[in-house]
Protein backbone atom coordinates (compact mmCIF):
# COMPACT_ATOMS: atom_id res chain seq x y z
CA UNK A 1 0.00 0.00 0.00
CA UNK A 2 3.06 2.42 0.58
CA UNK A 3 4.55 1.80 -2.27
CA UNK A 4 1.75 2.72 -4.61
CA UNK A 5 1.25 6.27 -2.57
CA UNK A 6 4.74 6.56 -3.08
CA UNK A 7 4.27 5.54 -6.94
CA UNK A 8 1.36 7.79 -7.25
CA UNK A 9 3.15 10.89 -5.51
CA UNK A 10 6.28 10.29 -7.42
CA UNK A 11 4.04 10.15 -10.68
CA UNK A 12 2.11 13.50 -10.05
CA UNK A 13 5.26 15.19 -9.04
CA UNK A 14 6.80 13.90 -12.32
CA UNK A 15 3.85 15.34 -14.04
CA UNK A 16 3.49 18.75 -12.70
CA UNK A 17 7.30 19.02 -13.18
CA UNK A 18 6.91 18.18 -16.80
CA UNK A 19 3.69 20.59 -17.45
CA UNK A 20 5.64 23.43 -15.79
CA UNK A 21 8.46 23.17 -17.66
CA UNK A 22 6.23 23.09 -20.78
CA UNK A 23 4.58 26.46 -19.63
CA UNK A 24 8.26 27.88 -18.67
CA UNK A 25 9.35 27.27 -22.41
CA UNK A 26 5.69 29.11 -23.35
CA UNK A 27 6.04 31.91 -20.97
CA UNK A 28 8.67 33.99 -22.20
CA UNK A 29 7.71 33.94 -26.30
CA UNK A 30 4.53 35.41 -24.78
CA UNK A 31 5.85 38.11 -22.31
CA UNK A 32 8.11 39.38 -25.22
CA UNK A 33 4.74 40.42 -26.46
CA UNK A 34 4.93 37.74 -29.60
CA UNK A 35 1.71 36.70 -30.80
CA UNK A 36 0.57 33.56 -30.82
CA UNK A 37 0.51 31.66 -33.86
CA UNK A 38 -2.20 32.48 -36.33
CA UNK A 39 -3.64 35.34 -34.17
CA UNK A 40 -2.41 39.04 -35.86
CA UNK A 41 -4.68 41.45 -37.40
CA UNK A 42 -5.61 41.39 -40.61
CA UNK A 43 -6.63 44.46 -43.69
CA UNK A 44 -9.02 43.34 -46.38
CA UNK A 45 -8.40 44.72 -49.95
CA UNK A 46 -11.39 44.83 -51.64
CA UNK A 47 -13.26 47.12 -54.27
CA UNK A 48 -9.99 49.18 -54.68
CA UNK A 49 -9.90 49.52 -50.89
CA UNK A 50 -8.06 48.64 -47.56
CA UNK A 51 -10.35 48.09 -44.92
CA UNK A 52 -9.59 49.21 -42.40
CA UNK A 53 -8.30 51.70 -43.94
CA UNK A 54 -6.12 52.39 -40.30
CA UNK A 55 -5.37 49.66 -38.41
CA UNK A 56 -3.58 50.12 -35.00
CA UNK A 57 -1.75 47.31 -33.64
CA UNK A 58 0.61 47.08 -30.66
CA UNK A 59 4.54 46.25 -31.21
CA UNK A 60 5.63 43.14 -32.67
CA UNK A 61 2.04 41.97 -34.24
CA UNK A 62 1.96 40.51 -37.91
CA UNK A 63 -0.14 42.44 -40.16
CA UNK A 64 -2.29 40.24 -43.09
CA UNK A 65 -3.35 41.99 -46.68
CA UNK A 66 -5.59 39.76 -47.99
CA UNK A 67 -6.83 40.32 -51.53
CA UNK A 68 -10.78 39.80 -52.28
CA UNK A 69 -10.41 41.76 -54.89
CA UNK A 70 -10.68 40.13 -58.36
CA UNK A 71 -7.78 42.20 -59.81
CA UNK A 72 -4.09 41.64 -58.11
CA UNK A 73 -2.73 44.56 -55.83
CA UNK A 74 0.38 44.57 -54.66
CA UNK A 75 0.93 46.24 -50.92
CA UNK A 76 3.64 48.53 -50.65
CA UNK A 77 5.44 50.58 -47.56
CA UNK A 78 5.84 54.33 -48.53
CA UNK A 79 9.52 54.03 -46.89
CA UNK A 80 9.72 50.81 -48.77
CA UNK A 81 10.02 48.68 -45.52
CA UNK A 82 7.83 46.16 -47.20
CA UNK A 83 6.38 45.08 -50.76
CA UNK A 84 4.17 42.05 -51.19
CA UNK A 85 4.76 40.55 -54.81
CA UNK A 86 1.43 41.23 -56.60
CA UNK A 87 -1.59 39.02 -54.94
CA UNK A 88 -4.15 37.42 -56.84
CA UNK A 89 -7.98 36.98 -55.58
CA UNK A 90 -7.87 35.28 -52.28
CA UNK A 91 -3.65 35.75 -51.78
CA UNK A 92 -2.26 37.01 -49.02
CA UNK A 93 0.84 39.02 -47.50
CA UNK A 94 1.85 39.60 -43.79
CA UNK A 95 4.61 41.76 -42.28
CA UNK A 96 5.28 42.02 -38.55
CA UNK A 97 5.88 45.06 -37.38
CA UNK A 98 8.70 45.18 -34.39
CA UNK A 99 8.64 49.04 -33.95
CA UNK A 100 6.55 51.44 -32.86
CA UNK A 101 5.48 54.65 -35.57
CA UNK A 102 2.83 55.07 -38.35
CA UNK A 103 3.49 53.08 -41.60
CA UNK A 104 1.83 54.30 -44.13
CA UNK A 105 1.07 52.09 -47.40
CA UNK A 106 -0.61 51.62 -50.87
CA UNK A 107 -0.93 49.56 -54.01
CA UNK A 108 1.49 50.36 -56.56
CA UNK A 109 -0.49 49.23 -59.08
CA UNK A 110 -3.65 51.68 -58.35
CA UNK A 111 -1.46 54.43 -55.92
CA UNK A 112 -4.75 56.00 -55.32
CA UNK A 113 -5.12 53.31 -52.58
CA UNK A 114 -3.63 54.07 -49.68
CA UNK A 115 -3.62 52.53 -45.64
CA UNK A 116 -2.27 52.82 -42.67
CA UNK A 117 -0.54 50.82 -39.83
CA UNK A 118 -0.80 52.17 -36.59
CA UNK A 119 1.78 50.70 -34.23
CA UNK A 120 2.03 51.02 -30.32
Amino acid sequence: MIIKKTLLITGSSLLLALATAALLAVLPTLANGEEAKGSGAEVKVDNFTFSPDTLTVPVNSAVTWVNKDDIPHVITSNEGLFKSKALDTDQEYSYTFTKAGTYPYYCSIHPKMVGKIVVQ
